[in-house]
């Protein structure tokens, strides 16, 4: 899931037993925290306007996100008061329910402030994933245009993309003086994608997406409309990515790092640190990661040998992994091939959900091809939740570029990951929650959703979902990929590994294509600490769910569980813990 379409902002591990805290007769709805929190969430909406249009929030449709250092500043310095302000609000004397928002409130708001002052993502990230190179050609598909007030201010908007990158030009000017740097490898992606926009005229370019606005029908103003587009495509933001292209291809590509852990910045171990906490809510440090995920991936491949010798009769995995990457039966050969499996699959998996779970999602879930501009480095899928206002539904983006490099027998996990029963149903529930504030059913930690969104790969298999034996050696593949996330990862940001052994050492281990480990190792060099949330996330629920099968034996019912870990939304590791046991005393003392 690129999870950088949602306010997705990590948690510190909260000290409180929140489970634990007394529930007294005083026990109260505290309107003094509703109203931080809804400051809370219209601050993130105000700091980042492109987010709140992605969620189906309009008013700030005719301006970009505040990227100047004053302006990150500000709103750090906001968030910091409203954390003070919070001090003074008594956690034991709140219901069940605010104590929760409480304690997420402070842990998101320290942990986004800590993890910005110790990696300073301002003045160094060049990222080939979510760069405005990629964000602002897709602003047609979340800005729909209804009125002339919103086709100005999509226009506004446009125009707005000149200053935006000579501000980011100018942190990253400042970044290098400080001695921030972006690793080289993301540099000359982000300059790959950047050429196609500028060597030909917009219209013969990707820069013609943003032409394709859909207007209302019968528009009087359209044609008129559609010039005045065009004009400012060609003569701001034709000219503004041409700036940025050659002050990347001719400044910064020359003073990058060829070193790609985070690290190498001033401040990277510390940086690192903030960023596994901010990630995975637990304060482990990149040892305890590493040691996991070789852990991790002994367990899994052993699994993995099961299936092997049933299917190829070899134990030997670098083999099977060689002949599924290599013979061209176990790839599509098609786009479209692509697409029509991966909406097979969501469907399959929709008509199944009530196997397992009390409580579905109202808002719907589609199929769509990532963007063909973008597709060439984009991972192999990725999740889009619906807009608040219900008019966009979740979307699964699955990559159909270079179709004979996408393995077949991982094409179901995939799409039960990305759409249901993980990233669609988690997060559209969450959604859906009633009684909670907007940042609670919006954002969350990024170890609750990616955790509960490889947690459900295995569950798919409970629930009969795979077609066959080498669907499900995908679905243990997939595990191990997310084994080897904890090693890599730990291994760029904090033990000194080059990019050729993080490649080498996935290419050895998971039965993924060359493309899609390139594109994943580099993935993890740009976003620091993200990929350790998966397994971390996935595993708490697991021992969650075993021990309520041996407290409640029996009496356990999976939708139960479902219910209980789903119904908060997506919280720190240690509150769905204290939630859980919570329910599960609530369980047991109600009897059989």
């Amino acid at each position: 899931m690129a999870k950088a379409f949602s306010l997705l902002i990590g948690s510190l591990a909260f000290p409180l037993a929140l489970g634990l805290l007394s529930t007294s007769a005083a026990a109260q709805d505290s309107p003094q925290l509703a109203s931080l929190s809804e400051r809370y969430w219209q601050y993130q909406l105000l700091n980042s306007p492109t987010t709140a249009t992605i969620y189906g929030v309009r008013d700030y449709d005719d301006r970009l996100d505040s990227i100047t250092l004053p302006a990150r500043a500000q709103h750090q310095e906001r968030l910091q008061a409203l954390l003070k302000q919070s001090d003074r609000i008594e956690a034991a004397k709140l219901t069940s329910t605010d104590r929760v928002t409480h304690a997420l409130f402070r842990n998101e708001i320290a942990n986004d402030v800590g993890e910005q002052k110790a990696c300073q993502y301002a003045l160094w990230n060049i990222n080939q994933l979510d760069g405005p190179q990629v964000q602002f050609l897709r602003l047609p598909v979340y800005q729909p245009i209804a009125n002339r007030r919103q086709a100005d201010q999509l226009l506004a908007r446009y125009r707005a993309i000149g200053p935006y990158l000579d501000n980011h030009i100018k942190n990253l000017r400042t970044g290098l003086q400080k001695g921030y740097k972006s690793p080289r490898i993301a540099v000359e992606r982000v300059i790959s994608q950047l050429q196609p926009l500028t060597v030909a005229p917009p219209e013969k370019s990707p820069l013609a997406e943003m032409l394709q606005v859909k207007l209302p029908d019968n528009w009087s103003e359209s044609a008129t409309y559609k010039q005045q587009l065009a004009q400012v495509v060609n003569t701001v933001v034709y000219t503004a990515f041409k700036r940025y292209e050659q002050f990347l291809s001719t400044t910064y590509l020359p003073q990058s790092r060829t070193q790609v852990g985070v690290s190498a910045n001033p401040g990277g171990r510390q940086c690192y640190r903030a960023a596994i906490r901010s990630r995975t809510s637990k304060d482990l440090t990149p040892e305890a990661v590493h040691a996991l995920g070789l852990s991790e991936m002994d367990r899994i491949q052993a699994e993995m040998r099961i299936l092997t010798r049933k299917l190829f009769n070899t134990e030997d995995l670098t083999a099977v992994l060689a002949k599924l990457r290599e013979d061209p039966q176990y790839a599509f050969s098609s786009e479209a091939e692509i697409e029509t499996f991966a909406r097979a699959a969501t469907e399959r998996a929709q008509a199944r959900l009530k196997d397992a779970f009390n409580v579905l999602p109202k808002a719907p879930v589609v199929v769509e091809p990532i963007p063909a501009a973008a597709a060439k480095d984009s991972t192999a899928a990725y999740y889009l939740p619906p807009s608040i206002d219900g008019k966009r539904p979740g979307t699964y983006f699955v990559n159909t570029y270079d179709p004979r490099s996408r393995p077949r027998y991982t094409a179901e996990v995939l799409a039960f990951h990305e759409a249901v029963p993980g990233h669609h149903l988690q997060i559209a529930i969450a959604q859906e929650l009633k009684g909670l504030p907007q940042f609670r059913k919006q954002g969350g930690t990024t170890a609750f959703v990616e955790g509960w969104g490889l947690y459900t790969e295995r569950l798919s298999d409970e629930m009969g979902l795979y077609s066959d034996d080498l669907s499900r050696l995908g679905m243990l593949n997939f595990d191990a990929w997310r084994a080897a996330r904890l090693v890599v990862d730990s291994g760029m940001h904090a033990l000194g590994w080059e990019r050729s052994r993080a490649i080498d050492y996935m290419y050895r281990n998971v039965g993924i294509s060359k493309l899609d480990i390139e594109n994943e190792v580099d993935r993890y060099t740009v976003w620091p600490g993200q990929a350790l949330a998966y397994k971390v996330g996935q595993l708490e629920i697991l021992n969650l769910r075993d021990q309520a099968k041996k407290q409640l034996g029996s009496r356990f019912d999976l939708g139960a569980f479902h219910n209980a870990v789903l119904s908060n939304g997506a919280v720190t590791l240690p509150i769905l813990r204290s939630e859980v046991e919570t329910w599960l005393r609530r369980s047991q003392q109600a009897g059989p």
